[in-house]
């Protein structure tokens, strides 16, 4: 049983390595034969690698672009899948250090949430506009407590532990985001 995935892994090794010289050296057919050769096990790997599906596909999609832009340097050392995963490996790399040096401002989506609270029955589009400009009027701390407790209905102990402040803190911040919108309604 070993032995025969054993094989079957040497020869998609050397076919993958076949038709990427060929590819190298101008044969369009090898190059479309190539990339459908491998492609399950790149974006098999690049899944793997960053732990996240939705992103598998670009990720799959730029490691192939990659490969292209540098194949003209393939020489045939090495398999051309193991070549192919190694750049898979550096894209998926490049993506999380990118992934990771965005700045993140709230982990949690307000505006998805005031949508989600809208009724379904009723119809509430220009009401979810109109709740939408308010809440972009309340300062983004007041704002990101009152969507968590009054909106989502997050408690308020829950809502102190995930933003690293006290209980009181976002009862006060709650206090003032309801001020601030009777205001603003009243006006």
């Amino acid at each position: 049983m070993a032995s025969a995935l054993l094989d079957e892994t040497s020869a998609l090794d050397e076919t993958s390595t076949r038709l990427a010289l060929a590819a190298r050296d101008g044969d369009l057919v090898a190059l479309d034969d190539f990339v459908r050769a491998v492609h399950r096990d790149v974006r098999r790997y690049v899944t793997h690698l960053s732990a996240d599906p939705h992103a598998a596909d670009d990720l799959t999609q730029e490691t192939f672009l990659r490969a292209l832009q540098s194949l003209h340097r393939f020489e045939g050392r090495s398999s051309a899948r193991a070549w192919l995963l190694s750049i898979a490996r550096r894209t998926v790399a490049d993506d999380l250090r990118r992934k990771a040096a965005r700045p993140r401002i709230s982990q949690y989506d307000w505006q998805l949430a005031a949508e989600q609270t809208q009724p379904r029955d009723l119809p509430g589009f220009d009401d979810g506009i109109a709740l939408t400009e308010l809440l972009d009027s309340i300062p983004g701390d007041r704002r990101e407590v009152f969507v968590l407790t009054q909106l989502a209905g997050v408690p308020y102990a829950q809502t102190a532990a995930r933003l690293g402040c006290p209980v009181g803190t976002v009862r006060s911040r709650v206090s003032r985001a309801r001020t601030t919108l009777a205001t603003l309604l009243s006006a």
